[in-house]
């Protein structure tokens, strides 16, 4: 695998974690679910488990990825391919769900899915 395809993989995984800050820590903040377009304070302690929740699906993920390129790089290439895989190609296929189900989430579905397809790339080209 490419050392780009490897970076995207760690890149995807970064905003990964960044999202389990954003829905698992923080998300009660308003500047973060105003990013998420929630209305108020109270809708966001409503919706804080289902966040926290999401967040984690997203640390996982993140690990996901992480794991691949560890095991890719030390000398378990089939197991790591296999892993960027399924993390990445779970996380461009939440950034296309994300889209699909509100245009208004558009900058960050690419945010989300970009850096996992290219590491997919990466993956099957390399």
């Amino acid at each position: 695998m490419s050392s780009i395809g490897q970076a995207a993989a760690l890149v995807a995984a970064a905003v990964h974690v960044l999202f389990f800050v954003m829905e698992s820590v923080r998300f009660t903040e308003p500047a973060t679910y105003h990013r998420f377009f929630v209305a108020s304070q109270a809708d966001a302690e409503t919706l804080k488990p289902f966040a926290f929740n999401q967040g984690f699906y997203n640390l996982f993920l993140a690990i996901g990825a992480v794991a691949g390129v560890v095991a890719l790089n030390g000398g378990h290439a089939e197991a790591g391919r296999a892993l960027i895989l399924l993390a990445c190609g779970s996380m461009a296929a939440a950034g296309i769900v994300l889209v699909a189900h509100d245009r208004r989430f558009a900058r960050a579905a690419l945010i989300q899915a970009v850096p996992p397809l290219v590491a997919i790339v990466g993956v099957l080209l390399g």
